[in-house]
């Protein structure tokens, strides 16, 4: 019988050991979820906060298993609760709808962690580290938008710089269309007055894609028009000298 009782004893000690695991470790999880679903209701635009709910969505999901393990009854049903209105924020249209399933989801969350309290008791310095491990995820969170920014800001840049050359280059085929013009008409105003029955051409007509080109690839373009506009002028010239 004395056996049978310590075993007794050795069982609901392991059995209550467990479940107070079970609900120290739904604590970070519960934590994130509500940081989660607080990030998303500051949210000022759709795509953040569904982005923010579904994480907070996650968490809340983690959570419920060790809440259910460890027999926090009021806790989980506020994670159930929590969870149920997160779902909604996915399937939310407008803005406006999806906050105002983020705001019950909010006030769930905070039910949740004050319940799992009671459940664990926790102590002064178990607060105290739930709350560094909250500030280091933050500090994690805002870590993660900076790169964010900074991906966005080099993204901008890129395109700024696209934008330039692309003008640029633009110019610059402009500027070489009109002098090439200018001077295929000066030569062929020499050879008129020369008595030469001869006439300088542009072959190289074919620019519609020569804007996709790089600069120096533009540059030589017109570097070898101009050259074989110029050849085909003195060769005309010394025709026209011969006869």
């Amino acid at each position: 019988m004395k056996k049978n009782y310590i075993f007794f004893l050795l069982a609901l000690f392991s059995v209550q050991f467990h479940a107070q695991t079970s609900c120290s470790d739904a604590q970070s999880d519960v934590i994130y979820a509500y940081s989660h679903v607080k990030t998303a209701y500051n949210s000022n635009n759709l795509s953040h906060l569904k982005q923010y709910s579904a994480r907070s969505l996650e968490a809340f999901e983690r959570a419920k298993a060790k809440l259910n393990a460890c027999k926090c009854e009021e806790s989980y049903n506020a994670a159930y609760d929590g969870t149920e209105a997160l779902i909604r924020v996915e399937q939310a249209e407008t803005y406006e709808d999806g906050r105002f399933y983020v705001k019950k989801a909010r006030e769930f969350a905070k039910e949740t962690i004050e319940n799992l309290e009671i459940c664990t008791k926790m102590s002064d310095a178990d607060l105290d580290l739930v709350e560094l491990q909250h500030q280091q995820f933050k500090l994690k969170q805002q870590q993660i938008e900076l790169q964010l920014k900074e991906e966005q800001i080099k993204v901008m840049l890129a395109e700024k710089e696209k934008k330039e050359s692309q003008i640029k280059k633009n110019q610059l085929i402009e500027t070489n269309e009109v002098a090439i013009k200018a001077s295929i008409d000066a030569f062929n105003d020499v050879l008129q007055a020369c008595g030469c029955n001869a006439e300088v051409t542009n072959s190289n007509t074919d620019t519609s894609n020569l804007a996709l080109s790089s600069m120096d690839t533009i540059k030589n373009f017109y570097l070898t028009t101009v050259k074989q506009i110029t050849s085909n002028y003195l060769s005309a010239l010394n025709q026209c000298n011969i006869r």
